[in-house]
C-alpha cells in the first residue's frame, strides 16, 4: 500500500480515538495543537492502527522516528534549550512542513511533537507498513 492508500485508515483511527468527525482530521493538522490529543490518545490512536491495519507502532517509537536514531545530547542542546543544527536537518525530513516555519535555533525539544502532523503519522505507518525493498 502506498502513503495515500493509508491517509483515510489513519483518519479513522486518529478521528475515533479523539471522538471528531473524520473531515476534521486532515493531513496538515497537527495531532497535539490543532486536534487537541493528549499523550493517552497517540497510545489509542497507535492501538487502533494496529488493530486495523496491523502495524505495530509504540509510543516510544515516535520518537526514535522523529528523531531518527539520533541520540538525546545530540538532537537537542541541553545548555541552549534548542534542537541542534543535526536534530533540524532530521526534523526537515520526516516533518517537512517545518521547512517554511524557519525554526532553526529556536525549536525547543519539548515542542517538537506539537508540529507533528496527521500526515507525519500517515509516513510513519507507511515506513512501518512497506516491506523494506519493495
Amino acid at each position: 500500500m502506498t502513503n495515500v492508500e493509508f491517509l483515510p485508515q489513519v483518519r479513522s483511527a486518529v478521528a475515533e480515538a479523539l471522538g471528531i468527525e473524520e473531515d476534521e482530521v486532515t493531513p496538515q493538522a497537527t495531532l497535539l495543537d490543532e486536534l487537541g490529543a493528549e499523550s493517552i490518545d497517540l497510545l489509542d490512536m497507535l492501538f487502533r492502527l494496529q488493530r486495523s491495519m496491523g502495524v505495530k507502532i509504540q509510543a516510544a517509537d515516535l520518537a526514535n522516528y522523529v528523531q531518527g536514531g539520533i541520540p538525546d545530547d545530540d538532537f537537542g542542546s541541553e545548555e541552549q534549550d534548542v534542537i541542534t543544527p543535526a536534530g533540524m536537518a532530521q526534523l526537515k525530513i520526516v516533518m517537512p512542513q517545518i521547512i517554511p516555519m524557519n525554526l532553526d535555533g529556536k525549536l525547543q525539544p519539548e515542542k517538537v511533537m506539537s508540529y507533528f502532523t496527521v500526515q507525519n503519522l500517515v509516513d510513519m505507518v507507511t515506513s512501518r507498513a512497506t516491506p523494506v525493498g519493495t
